[in-house]
Order: structure tokens, then C-alpha cells, then sequence
């Protein structure tokens, strides 16, 4: 869409969220790894914003958290007035008159693009002066209802929060408010003026002006979204939690139809920004959260934790916990590891069961199986460290590195105090601790000489009991 003429979206989010009790502003709290104004401003990037704009309370709390290029304006009660009419009045400057303004809500973050688009289209084939979008609802409670005339044009929007707003008959109809509005650019400009605050709370609101373009003959239409949670707002955390499992929904949905294998939906969490490519398998009980990206064949689960993790083609984690590490192709992971950030498993290398890797680089087809602590390490491929293999890299004021070569076999229980290198092909002892460079090819045995005591039992006997 070209930016000319394009859709102004303003973006009300000036609310204070008392319900939500947080010290965190109510539309920067969490949805799927996205905050909930994030949700609705991709709705209204991905529609064609020629211009997004922001409307933040006085103290600006939503300044440095939001996109590049999206603008914010600030509400003051004492110049625009209490209310969304006044909220939108803040944002007046940035109006085309010869463009659609779309209105969107930060706390409602299930409208989408599409529907944003669709919204447009109607107003625009309708020849509407605002144009309301709805939903079709089972029970639709307390929300306004929204009334139509013959001609499908809307004649008003009943309120039904108090008892007598709503006749009878407005009651039984299901069609709702979902609080989302496109008006002609320069008809917003004349009727929001004139919006007034003589009401109970004594605010100046936003679907007043509907009234006004009525009154002045213009035409209202609505536009009817194909779902009905389009409606689902978040004021408190148990509306945040019914908003979530409707967006975990549709993430699910959208990788399922792409060909990923998610077992069982219910107990898996994904955030909208995981990759996961087509054939990959995610078994129950996983997590995975960030920037994380999961390749083709790869099999991650069960109760697994990726945040912000690589995970290549043909690869196993189970049972782990990666936190911005990568494994490359054929790697296993698990089960019961940690790997930490800067970790790589070269292609087919493994972390096996109860081990910890950070800042490491493990070779290919290298393998740390089972007991084992590798820090600030580079290992060359075809290794093997056997359990308990503990790399000592932190002297009490810097890290070390150890570099372990290519095809070296590390015996049980073996500690690397870094800086140590040890040479291609070479091996330690059990019980080893290697304090200097093993050549390539050497065993490197670094314990004390082994004593036996005949006869120790009968001595311990005798001391424990002396008047046997």
C-alpha cells in the first residue's frame, strides 16, 4: 500500500492498568514473548500504517520499548479531556484528512492485520464515515450491542452494563462492540470536537462521535470479524491468562499447518518468535521461548527449555534446558543438561546426562556423556571426556580457557585446571588433576602414588572397640 493516503493507526494506551497490580505498564506485560502492544502494532504494520501513533500517559512510561518509527503523544486530562475522545483528541496532529484513521486499543492484542485490512475494505466499499468493528457472540453480556437498520448501516451502539439501556429486543442481539474503529479522516477531524463530557464519570468517549456523524447524515457501518475472541481485551492477569491461550492457540496452529509435530499442544509453550521448521517434533512438556530455532527432523522434548537456542537438523534434546546455545546437525543433548550461552555442539557431538557446558565449543562427533562440567573450553572433534571430566576455569579474578585437541580420551573424574592444553590423541588418568600442557599423543597422570596398608581393618576393629 502505498504510504500516500495510506491509514493513520492510533494506538490508545494511555491507561494506567491499576488492575493488572505491576510495577510493569499493563500493555508492555508479556504475551507469548511479545508484549501486548507489540501484538497490535504488527496488526497495524502488517495492515499498512502510513503512520502508527501511540497515545502514552504523561509520563511517557512507553518511551525506548516500542518500534522504530512508531510515534507516541502524550494524554493530558487538562488539555484534551478524560476518555478514549480525548486520548484520540492527543493524536489529532497526525491525521490526514484525506486518509482512513483506524483506532486500536494496546490492551486488546488478538486484532490482526487481516482483520485490520478487512475493516478497511468495508469502510471504504460502504463509502462509510466510521465504520465499527464487531463480533458475534454466544453470551454477549454486558458488551454494547451493535444495532443495525435494514440497510445493514449501524443506527446505534446500546450500552447494557446498567439495566434499562437496552430494550428487550437489543438484548437478544449477539452481534458486539469489539472496541476497534476506522474513521474518514477529515469527518473525525470535524465530529471529535464536538464530543462532550456530559456523563456520569464526566469523560468524553470515543463511540459519541458515531452519534454526531449519524446526526450530521453521514453513513456508520460495521464490519463483522470472522472470530469472536477478536473482542478479548486484558485488564487484569486472569484476562491476560484467557488472551494468552488464545494466542498460544494460534502460534500452535500456525507451525501444525506448517508440518511441525507438536504431541500435545495443551502442555507445550512456544513464543511467537521460535523458527521451527517443517518434520521437527516437539514433545510434551517443552518450552521454548526467544529467538530460538528448531531445524527440520530435529526432536526436542520431552520437558525441554530452549530460550533463544539453535537447534540443527536431526538433532535430540531431551530432558534439558539450552539457554542461547546451538547444536548443530545430529547433535544430542541430554538427557538432564544445562548448556549455557556461547555453547556449540558441532554437528553429531553430545552432552549426555547431567552435564553442564557454558562458553564452550565441543567438536564434531566429540562427546561429553555424562557428569560433567566444561567451561570456557574449545575441544577438537572425535573426543571423548570421560564422566566427571571438570574443566577448573576461573582462578577467583579471571577465566581460563582449555583447549582439548582432536581424538583425545579422558579418563573418569579427570579436572583441566586452565590454561592447560591437551594435545591431539593424548589421554589422562582417572583421578587426574592436569595442572600443565599434555603433548599429543602422552598420557598425562597427575595423582598421588597408590599405598595399601595390610592388615587396616583389624587395626580399625581393634581401635573401635580396645577392651575387646
Amino acid at each position: 500500500m502505498s504510504t500516500e493516503h495510506a491509514p493513520t493507526v492510533i494506538v490508545l494506551a494511555a491507561g494506567r492498568g491499576t488492575r493488572m497490580r505491576s510495577a510493569t505498564p499493563k500493555v508492555l506485560h508479556d504475551l507469548c514473548g511479545v508484549p501486548l502492544i507489540g501484538w497490535v502494532l504488527r496488526a497495524a504494520r502488517d495492515a499498512g500504517a502510513g503512520r502508527t501513533v501511540v497515545v502514552d500517559q504523561p509520563a511517557r512510561v512507553l518511551d525506548g520499548h516500542l518500534p522504530d518509527g512508531v510515534e507516541i503523544v502524550e494524554q493530558h486530562a487538562d488539555t484534551h479531556g478524560d476518555g478514549t475522545a480525548g486520548a484520540v483528541t492527543a493524536a489529532l496532529a497526525a491525521v490526514d484528512p484525506g486518509a482512513p484513521v483506524v483506532v486500536l486499543t494496546g490492551d486488546a492484542p488478538l486484532v490482526t492485520g487481516d482483520v485490520v485490512r478487512a475493516l478497511l475494505a468495508t469502510h471504504a466499499a460502504e463509502g462509510n464515515a466510521a465504520t465499527v468493528l464487531s463480533a458475534e457472540l454466544d453470551d454477549p453480556g454486558q458488551l454494547g450491542r451493535v444495532v443495525r437498520d435494514a440497510s445493514g448501516a449501524v443506527t446505534k451502539i446500546v450500552e447494557t452494563k446498567v439495566a434499562g439501556d437496552a430494550t428487550a429486543d437489543e438484548l437478544l442481539i449477539r452481534e458486539v462492540n469489539a472496541g476497534v474503529y476506522c474513521f474518514s479522516g477529515d469527518r473525525l477531524l470535524d465530529a471529535l470536537p464536538r464530543v462532550g463530557d456530559g456523563n456520569a464519570q464526566g469523560e468524553r468517549y470515543l463511540p459519541d462521535v458515531l452519534g454526531i456523524l449519524r446526526g450530521d447524515g453521514d453513513r456508520v457501518g460495521a464490519h463483522r470479524a470472522p472470530t469472536p475472541e477478536i473482542v478479548l481485551g486484558v485488564n487484569d492477569r486472569a484476562e491476560l491468562a484467557v488472551v494468552r491461550e488464545v494466542a498460544q492457540a494460534r502460534i500452535h496452529e500456525a507451525h501444525l499447518r506448517a508440518g511441525v509435530t507438536i504431541v500435545q499442544p495443551a502442555s507445550t509453550v512456544i513464543d511467537d518468535g521460535v523458527v521451527i521448521e517443517a518434520d521437527a517434533v516437539i514433545e510434551p512438556g517443552c518450552v521454548l521461548r526467544g529467538r530460538t530455532t528448531i531445524a527440520e527432523r530435529a526432536v526436542v522434548g520431552p520437558h525441554t527449555t530452549a530460550i533463544d537456542a539453535t537447534i540443527g537438523a536431526g538433532a535430540t534434546v531431551l530432558h534439558s534446558h539450552v539457554l542461547g546455545a546451538a547444536a548443530e546437525p545430529g547433535a544430542t543433548i541430554g538427557p538432564f543438561s544445562y548448556l549455557r550461552p556461547g555453547t556449540v555442539l558441532r554437528e553429531k557431538a553430545k552432552a549426555g546426562a547431567f552435564v553442564e557446558i557454558k562458553n564452550s565449543d565441543i567438536g564434531a562427533g566429540s562427546k561429553v556423556p555424562h557428569l560433567s562440567y566444561i567451561g570456557d573450553a574449545d575441544v577438537g572433534p572425535g573426543t571423548n571426556l570421560g564422566a566427571a571430566t571438570i574443566t577448573a576455569n576461573y582462578d577467583g579474578y579471571r577465566k581460563h580457557r582449555t583447549t582439548v585437541g582432536a581424538g583425545v580420551k579422558t579418563s573418569v573424574d579427570t579436572t583441566l585446571v586452565a590454561p592447560v592444553t591437551i594435545g591431539d590423541g593424548a589421554y589422562t588418568g582417572a583421578g587426574s588433576v592436569i595442572t600443565k600442557d599434555v603433548p599429543a599423543g602422552a598420557l598425562g597422570i597427575a595423582r598421588a602414588r597408590q599405598n595399601n596398608l595390610d592388615g587396616y581393618a583389624d587395626q580399625a576393629a581393634a581401635r573401635a572397640n580396645p577392651e575387646g
